[in-house]
């Protein structure tokens, strides 16, 4: 992919998460990687989305983390997205302030896989990462919210390819995809299970999750090499 078709591609991308009803205000930003061009494309820092243009989309070097291309300054999460992508095989991140997701990140209680709907999605529980410390927080602090999600699903062996989400601890949710359209398409879908999952513990605190086969059967059906789901 060329540079300008990232850009192109990242600002349609913002666009979509600013008209989805996730974002408030400037909240939130998508990028997308090429990896080819060792380079990625975000959103710039505190600009309306309605603003936005394809030559605001801010280019920053997968190896150094320093701006190669762009007037504006680069979102503040920038550092959050560099270590996602040298850690996680995926093609976009996106983050928002979604309602439901970022309160059960308040709360410090993890998105539970309690039916279908979910593991349509993600093949398990949408983990939360634990606090930050103090020295973290205050040295260097975008980029150790991004150590600390790489820490949470490597100490707890989860696959970031079949769990596509997080939720930072008091922060709020992050999701990533193949590419920026796809990490916007699952923070709507995070924030619909986010939504849900907060009715089940209101209605039935003590619901148990589904047995693991029926988990595994819906998440694969719709992923994989063995998928089936849809046309072909």
């Amino acid at each position: 992919m060329r540079l300008e078709e990232l850009r192109t591609s990242v600002w349609k991308a913002n666009l979509e998460l600013g008209s989805s009803g996730l974002v408030r205000g400037t909240f939130g930003n998508v990028s997308g990687v090429d990896r080819a061009a060792n380079a990625f494309a975000i959103k710039p820092s505190g600009v309306p989305y309605e603003e936005l243009t394809p030559e605001h989309m801010v280019l920053v070097s997968l190896e150094t983390g320093e701006v190669l291309e762009g007037e504006l300054r680069p979102s503040s999460d920038t550092p959050t997205h560099l270590e996602l992508y040298r850690s996680f095989p995926v093609g976009g991140v996106a983050h928002t302030h979604s309602e439901h997701a970022t309160a059960l990140a308040q709360a410090r209680v993890p998105l539970r896989c309690m039916g279908t709907t979910h593991a349509d999605y993600f093949c398990g529980d949408v983990p939360v990462t634990r606090e930050m410390t103090r020295e973290e927080v205050e040295s260097a602090y975008e980029r150790n919210t991004g150590v600390v999600i790489v820490e949470t699903f490597t100490s707890a062996g989860i696959s970031p390819e079949e769990v596509g989400a997080v939720l930072v601890a008091n922060h709020g949710p992050f999701t990533w995809g193949k590419d920026a359209h796809e990490a916007v398409s699952r923070s709507d879908i995070l924030e619909l299970l986010a939504r849900m999952e907060c009715t089940v513990r209101a209605m039935a605190p003590d619901a148990a999750p589904p047995a693991r086969y029926l988990i595994d059967k819906h998440f694969l059906r719709k992923h994989g090499s063995g998928a089936y789901y849809g046309q072909k």
